[in-house]
């Protein structure tokens, strides 16, 4: 029961390392949600995900999305379960009251999904752009539309899909052809094939509302030609739309998830915001997106370790160093490495996810100027390294927690395999890893020169960092100017150093990740006089044993690519 299991460390993580209540309640609209609130909020969810959502994975992953002549039928239950999951009000926990929402903090909404993948992936897709959608359609849409819409998708009522892709346009967006015409009533009639959409066609709401990049008449071509346009499946007279479904993939995993192929035929949708801007208002629902998909990458590891622990608990194998029969493999060195190694990441990445979303609401709703750029800042450069290292980490961490298993891991039965197959697709969709690491570097970091990212370094909140943390943030900040000097000898470089320069950003602040829970953790553990602290020792040494190490090895391969670049020779090579 992975939430049950994780919520008295999330509590942890949220009162004790990032005094999460006293930073949302110096909000406005959150001066009321006390800390007691919250965990009452926490703990409901863990319920339903528990009850609900988890029972619910295996059958998504051997029974499947069913097609049939341009219908979708999802796996025994999933429906159900989405009922109760939009009856209850968890899709609309961080919208506003106005839209029909609960107004709480992001974070919480973070922590739902997070559970949610964790327990079954394959179903939390159905709800997972409901909070893009939203955004998406409170800020750019029309009085009408919203009018018409926003609620709907507050709630969850109606779910909602994100229509980039198409087979010839993959992340290349300016080659999209779908198309746009005007009609004297003020709709437009849409027409084209979008491909890899989630949720594209299926039976857990009555309405899907589709919204779709596409161009109109006059459009220039590129991505600054193109438009967004909200496409229902069914129109405000209950007819159904010409959005058809074509056929379904079949994938390495998510099986519980209907990837669509999608084909409108003169099909009747709205303008989105500006004519020729569609990609602004698109990315505003993308960037909501990837902090959720870094969500996923824990919610995955979570689960996969959890199995692989309980499984390590278990299993008796030869005898440990210094054992004189047979042991428990977690007490072998090998087994120990690899769970507490995971552990780190899971605890360091849920602190920077979870400051990320108290970010994004400082964002939204802070009096200060200052604080606000500051919190757009830290969403802007760190929703990248969220979204890639995260990821990255939830499928090469299941397959090492797999890997507990022996040969065991490898066959349906014990679960674990399911996970390293569906958590392999969060590297790929919205935005695959390499494209977040070249919009870090070129996009953001240089595009300042480093400015900010060395503005955000150097306010990084809790006390001042020791002699080795700030080494490593000084050579992050040298590392990025000099990068910036040599593009200019070498415009190919940030996009060859792009992924070695994001590892070596989240390894920096993991590393402050780590230290706020160390501060903590001791600090509580003098309070209560328990064995508290003990519970964070093991994963604190492994990030430091064997994690932090890996910033050296991308310093060094940034620097020597630096070097060339300048036509320099590094001063240590190695020789043959």
């Amino acid at each position: 029961m992975p939430a049950r299991q994780s919520l008295a460390d999330i509590q942890f993580l949220l009162t004790e390392v990032l005094r999460a209540p006293a930073q949302w309640q110096a909000l406005a609209p959150f001066a009321d949600t006390d800390g007691d609130l919250a965990a009452q909020v926490l703990d409901e969810a863990a319920k339903f995900v528990d009850t609900a959502v988890a029972p619910l994975q295996r059958v998504g992953d051997e029974v499947g999305c069913r097609f049939s002549a341009g219908t979708v039928t999802t796996p025994p239950g999933f429906r159900d379960a989405y009922q109760a999951f939009w009856q209850g009000g968890w899709p609309a926990l961080a919208c506003a009251p106005e839209d029909g929402g609960q107004g709480l903090p992001t974070v919480l909404e973070c922590v739902l999904y997070e559970w949610l993948a964790g327990a079954n992936h394959g179903w939390t897709m159905a709800p997972g752009l409901l909070h893009g959608a939203y955004e998406c359609i409170r800020h750019h849409a029309s009085d009408a539309l919203k009018a018409q819409y926003l609620e709907k998708v507050a709630t969850g009522e109606w779910l909602a899909t994100m229509c980039l892709t198409e087979a010839h346009a993959g992340s290349d967006l300016g080659l999209v052809r779908t198309r746009g015409v005007p009609q004297p009533d003020g709709s437009v009639r849409v027409n084209g094939s979008k491909i890899f959409i989630s949720g594209g066609e299926h039976d857990l709401t009555d309405n899907i509302v589709h919204l779709v990049l596409a161009r109109l008449p006059d459009a220039p071509a590129g991505p600054k030609g193109l438009s967004l346009f909200l496409v229902p499946k069914v129109l405000q007279d209950g007819a159904r739309n010409t959005v058809v479904c074509e056929r379904i993939e079949e994938k390495m995993g998510l099986h519980g998830s209907p990837t669509c192929v999608m084909r409108f035929d003169d099909a009747t949708g709205w303008l989105v915001g500006e004519s020729h801007k569609g990609l602004a208002a698109m990315f505003v629902m993308m960037n909501a997106a990837r902090l959720h998909v870094g969500l996923q990458g824990i919610g995955l590891l979570e689960a996969a370790w959890q199995k692989a622990s309980a499984y390590a608990a278990e299993r008796r194998q030869m005898r440990a160093p210094g054992a004189k029969d047979t042991s428990l493999i977690q007490d072998h060195p090998a087994i120990r490495r690899t769970l507490q190694t995971q552990r780190a990441w899971i605890d360091g990445g849920r602190v920077l996810a979870y400051h990320t979303a108290l970010q994004l609401d400082v964002a939204k709703h802070s009096t200060d100027a200052g604080e606000r750029a500051a919190a757009q800042r830290w969403g802007a450069l760190v929703t990248p390294v969220l979204k890639a290292a995260l990821t990255d980490q939830g499928f090469h961490g299941a397959s090492a927690c797999l890997q507990v298993f022996g040969g065991h891991g490898y066959v349906r039965e014990w679960g674990i395999e399911q996970i390293v197959r569906d958590a392999r697709v969060a590297m790929i969709y919205e935005g695959t890893n390499e494209i977040q690491a070249i919009d870090l570097l070129v996009r953001k970091v240089l595009a300042d020169g480093g400015q900010g990212l060395a503005a955000l370094l150097a306010a990084l909140p809790g006390k001042a960092p020791g002699a080795a943390t700030s080494a490593r943030r000084h050579a992050l900040v040298e590392i990025t100017q000099t990068l910036a000097i040599a593009a200019h000898s070498d415009p190919e470089l940030p996009y060859w150093v792009a992924d070695d320069y994001l590892r070596a950003v989240a390894l920096v602040l993991l590393e402050w990740a780590w230290c706020q829970i160390g501060t903590a953790s001791r600090r509580a553990h003098g309070r209560a006089s328990t064995g508290l602290a003990d519970r964070w020792t093991a994963p604190a040494q492994a990030f430091t044993q064997w994690v932090l190490p890996e910033f050296d090895l991308r310093a060094a391969i940034l620097r020597q690519r630096i070097a060339q670049a300048l036509e320099f020779k590094p001063k240590e090579s190695c020789s043959a």
